[in-house]
């Protein structure tokens, strides 16, 4: 028998699958964690790599992740290593690599850096930046 009940719970169950298809994309956006051998292997393999610098509190942060997502499941991407550097806890990484402010995406084409940018949240100019790489 059919009931209110029912009604709430599968409402629910629809809401729930709409957030998990709508914002699921965005937790793999950049969703590898920094690690220095992940990163040196992706060099020695001559990989594309994208180093994304967040912090969970940036709104341009958060405004990159669907840029990223999209561009990680774009077939020209297939072989792109995303690693994400946390801004607020790897400062270490960060001077290493020069960087001083979350939200900077820094493109490697194996051990060679090939370009780099802060706060784009330009769709257009972040696939350019990390089409550098391929």
């Amino acid at each position: 028998m059919f009931n209110r009940r029912h009604l709430v719970l599968g409402f629910a169950g629809v809401l729930a699958l709409g957030a998990a298809l709508a914002f699921g994309p965005l937790a793999s956006a950049a969703s590898k964690t920094f690690d220095q051998k992940t990163f040196e292997a992706a060099q020695s393999a001559g990989k594309p790599i994208l180093l994304h610098v967040h912090a969970p509190w940036c709104p341009t942060c958060r405004a990159q992740e669907p840029i990223l997502s999209k561009i990680e499941g774009a077939a020209k991407f297939k072989d792109l290593v995303v690693l994400r550097i946390d801004f607020d806890s790897k400062k270490d990484v960060l001077r290493g690599f020069r960087v001083n402010q979350q939200s900077t995406l820094i493109v490697f084409k194996g051990k060679q850096e090939v370009g780099r940018s802060t706060g784009d949240t330009n769709a257009a100019s972040i696939e350019t930046l990390v089409g550098k790489a391929i």
